[in-house]
């Protein structure tokens, strides 16, 4: 008697930009660079597989991340897979601030909660993969796409994770100079101070709710006067070397802006269609600092994680 199949799925997630400029742990935009998770039901035992970025630093045991928020999925459903199989391939950098953690975790909700029969609602798989990430800049606009605002807020039932999803400037470009070496997240929030001027927050406030305005009517002139941030970039350039000069050199090349990509170290410019040398001139700048790095011109993804 040939046996069944084993039920599996493969689910497409983009890979995010998180900030943009003052939005700190607010803001969030998917780009089209993708991680791809699939995950299989099998008759025992756990396996990982993992190609691509990072292939040589990702655990293929029970404390891979990605299985423990699979894992999670399930519990949450009810349910006790007897096996399970994990492949990881990956475009996304690892540790570089293009979400490549949270494009894993929520491929891994994803893939589960479908072999789960959609068991789960797109929130209860924001809350979950919040949880674990610890901030939903990143996961929100991941799962749905686009630019997402999200905030974690106190309701009668407890903390609850909120976000709307608002379209990406029509013809925006994005171009990222990811530099050689990696940059963990906890190193670059060990960076920050524990408490702000008040002048530096109202600063943030106001240029953030800007960028969201500018972001919702197209307005390139508004968004290429509003992407200034005083939260968090001026106490991590320590920590990239060229930092603002890899900035002004894209602005001089035509960028609308240039800020940190979520903690870094990539660096990312805006642009409309019209590129130019902005690639180029954030390489140079770069070089001049003795730090090697690979640009990508990337776009703004409308679309979440998938499932294909």
């Amino acid at each position: 008697m040939t046996e069944a199949p084993s039920p599996s799925v493969r689910v497409k997630v983009p890979g995010t930009t998180a900030n943009l400029g003052p939005g700190f742990d607010t803001l969030g935009m998917a780009l089209d660079i993708y991680n791809i998770v699939e995950l299989s039901e099998t008759s025992q035992g756990v396996t990982v597989e993992v190609e691509g970025e990072g292939a040589s630093s990702i655990p293929r045991n029970e404390s891979n991340i990605v299985l423990k928020v699979v894992r999670q999925v399930y519990q949450q459903a009810g349910k006790n897979p007897t096996g399970l199989h994990l492949k990881l391939i990956n475009e996304i950098p690892v540790a570089r601030g293009l979400g490549s953690s949270a494009a894993a975790l929520v491929g891994g909700a994803v893939a589960a909660n479908e072999l789960c029969g959609n068991f789960l609602s797109d929130q209860e798989i924001l809350e979950i993969v919040t949880e674990f990430e610890g901030h939903p800049d990143n996961v929100a606009p991941a799962l749905f796409g686009g630019v997402v605002v999200s905030a974690q807020v106190n309701t009668s039932k407890g903390k609850e994770v909120v976000s709307r999803k608002i379209p990406p400037p029509y013809g925006m470009r994005a171009i990222v100079a990811i530099p050689e070496f990696h940059l963990a997240t906890k190193k670059a929030r060990g960076a920050l101070p524990k408490e702000v001027p008040h002048r530096d927050a109202v600063f943030n406030v106001s240029r953030t709710s800007m960028v969201i305005m500018a972001i919702i009517h197209n307005d390139w002139d508004l968004l290429s006067k509003v992407m200034e941030d005083r939260l968090h970039q001026p106490y991590r350039m320590s920590l990239i070397p060229g930092m603002a000069d890899v900035f002004e050199a894209a602005r001089k090349a035509g960028a609308l802006a240039a800020v940190l990509s979520g903690a870094g170290p990539t660096l990312i410019a805006f642009s409309r269609e019209n590129t130019g040398g902005i690639a180029q001139a954030m390489e140079d700048a770069f070089a001049a600092h003795g730090v090697k790095c690979i640009t990508k011109e990337l776009k703004p993804c409308p679309m979440g994680a998938k499932v294909i």
